[in-house]
């Protein structure tokens, strides 16, 4: 009884921080444009505390996430014997706890070392706030322990990876405690070299059982840090660069926009927002041929570009849209296909978070890339809106009139939600906000909007939907940490430079340069998430696109849409498992259902690869 309440105290207060600092993390940007705009002037730290409040959210996010058991993982779909399945938790839950635990040392390393005792932001002492980096890591280690099956073998199993990971980050406990003792002899120092003989050894096969146990649900962010300790660990590098990456990269510049726009997004998929859009396209299109179609591709757009994720649009508009376009004639074979290949159509306007995240990690300007990413989106709609209306055509299905009255009164009621973007869109083009500013009103926005305003939300109900992005928040920010530390060591073992080398030695035609990197980004998409694809890929694909003289905007869209065309591929594209749950359909049917769709995005890619001007012409307008 004690033990069931002191869980859900602690479930009480991880919420009630997560809540806080998302609040607080929108507050602070925002109150600098009233101060900016109104007094002309600033807040203190403001840029301080806003870069902190993400790495604080960042590890509250994996810890609720690693909580509900919901880690962005390649899963693939086993049928196991449940006798198999247990063994396969047990090991998969060692491997994570392993992981979890190293990391956690090489964060207290890191904290220890990179940052003095008397450092403070304001009066807060910033080794304290960094603390929750190797606190995260621990709490998610025993909570992967927790949720192996509740066998005695299982748990110890689970548990010995709190040994083994201690065993990993032996270099980094020896730093560890030259910094709390100085004036020690430590012992730990003539194991060290032992240790690097042995792990250099056992890299190799521990990648590869890394790679494996992906596709048997180990979360991505292990898979990607642990990789990156392993190539860390062989090269004799300090492996708190990994944690120091993590720690860079979580406090860089436009990373709060990536919570802020992700919490919008579901505040608008939680509140009765997506209802009203329907109306309204529906009011506004239906008259016209495939005008149903038209609307589930527009709500669609809407949804992903704010959430960034196109398995928040499959899951919280999926069902509404399918009905409707069932209703309306089109077949449940063409509705499934439709709703599962535009689920991810609108992630080249702004404000999405890969377009953001790719500026980041390229070093381009974010601005650049949202226009660059205007043409190639539109097309990508067009394409889908083009097949739509060619369907309603050839089976007849019958058109609404249209009633003006009723588009009035629709437009009416989802005012407030179409106003949004165009907040958002002039605020930051206009340079009036920053990106991060544009986030924070677009929270505050949405806020007065759904709570006060349609009243589809009640203030008590707000922690509740922060809960439900976590696994997007607290995942995707997670990968991102633990991806860039690997793309640091692909980086600084000058692999961009040798791949460079041998295209420049075996490929000598942009053009077929172009038609392979389509087919290599294709792979890609399908069996990595586009956040840690961008991290990890994109380092190696700059170095070759300078080579051939490629824009590097015109680069980024390549890479965006491709990746955007691989959470349809099979046999693992995200949203054909999203869309196999949410419209209970087998796999192997949504494989030809969403065909027609993949093969007319497939055209709109690789017209958006060899037509460059798609993606610079608005350059020149805006400079």
């Amino acid at each position: 009884m004690f033990s069931k309440k002191f869980i859900n105290l602690d479930k009480k207060f991880e919420n009630l921080l997560a809540f806080l600092t998302i609040f607080l993390l929108a507050f602070f940007p925002f109150m600098e444009v009233i101060a900016r705009t109104i007094f002309h002037t600033g807040i203190a730290n403001s840029t301080e505390y806003t870069h902190h409040l993400v790495l604080i959210l960042a590890f509250i996010g994996a810890v609720i996430t690693a909580r509900e058991n919901k880690h962005l993982s390649l899963t693939l779909n086993w049928k196991l014997s449940p006798l198999f399945l247990k063994r396969v938790q047990a090991l998969i839950a060692l491997i994570n706890t392993t992981f979890c635990t190293a990391f956690a040392w090489i964060s207290l390393s890191f904290l220890l070392s990179a940052f003095a005792a008397n450092e403070k932001i304001a009066f807060f002492p910033l080794r304290w706030i960094i603390m929750v980096m190797p606190l995260g890591y621990m709490v998610m280690a025993l909570r992967f322990i927790a949720h192996t099956p509740p066998k005695p073998l299982a748990r110890i199993i689970a548990a010995l990876g709190l040994i083994l990971g201690t065993l990993l980050a032996l270099g980094a406990i020896a730093n560890i405690s030259h910094v709390l003792l100085p004036h020690s002899t430590h012992f730990l120092d003539s194991l060290v070299p032992v240790y690097n003989q042995i792990s250099a050894n056992l890299v190799a096969p521990l990648i590869v059982v890394l790679i494996v146990s992906a596709i048997f649900g180990v979360p991505i962010f292990i898979v990607l840090g642990g990789i990156g300790y392993l190539l860390f660990a062989r090269a004799a590098q300090p492996l708190e660069i990994i944690a120091n990456e993590a720690y860079s990269l979580l406090t860089s510049h436009s990373i709060p926009a990536i919570p802020l726009f992700t919490f919008t997004g579901f505040l608008l998929s939680e509140s009765k927002a997506g209802e009203r859009l329907v109306k309204l396209f529906k009011a506004l299109f239906s008259w016209f041929p495939g005008g149903l179609a038209i609307m589930a591709i527009l709500v669609c757009t809407f949804f992903t570009t704010f959430t960034g994720a196109s398995g928040v649009t499959i899951l919280a508009v999926g069902g509404l849209l399918s009905y409707v376009l069932i209703k309306g004639s089109f077949s449940s074979k063409f509705s499934t296909g439709l709703l599962t290949a535009t689920g991810s159509i609108g992630l080249l306007f702004p404000p999405s978070l890969p377009v953001i995240i790719y500026g980041v990690t390229a070093q381009i300007s974010i601005k650049d890339m949202f226009i660059g990413g205007i043409a190639p989106g539109i097309i990508m709609v067009l394409t889908m809106i083009v097949f739509g209306i060619w369907y309603a055509l050839k089976n007849k299905i019958v058109r609404e009139r249209f009633v003006l009255k009723e588009a009035l009164s629709t437009t009416k009621n989802s005012f407030w939600e179409i106003l949004l973007p165009v907040i958002v869109v002039t605020g930051f083009f206009g340079g009036i906000t920053t990106l991060v500013e544009s986030g924070a009103i677009a929270v505050i926005y949405t806020l007065i909007v759904e709570v006060f305003i349609h009243k589809d939300l009640k203030i008590r109900n707000l922690p509740q939907v922060l809960l439900k992005c976590m696994p997007i928040i607290g995942g995707v920010l997670a990968i991102l940490a633990m991806a860039k530390g690997l793309s640091y060591f692909i980086i600084d073992a000058e692999i961009p430079m040798q791949l460079t080398a041998w295209v420049q030695m075996h490929i000598g035609s942009k053009y077929v340069f172009l038609l392979l990197l389509n087919i290599a980004l294709l792979i890609t998409g399908c069996f990595m998430d586009i956040f840690s694809a961008i991290l990890v890929v994109v380092p190696l694909i700059i170095p070759l696109g300078n080579l051939f003289g490629i824009h590097p905007v015109h680069l980024g869209i390549i890479f965006l849409v491709n990746m955007e065309l691989g959470y349809l591929t099979p046999p693992v594209g995200l949203n054909l498992f999203l869309a196999s749950y949410r419209f209970n359909e087998p796999m192997g049917k949504l494989y030809k259902d969403v065909f027609p769709f993949l093969i007319i995005q497939l055209i709109a890619v690789l017209l958006i690869t060899y037509v460059p001007f798609l993606s610079t012409g608005l350059l020149t307008l805006f400079k």
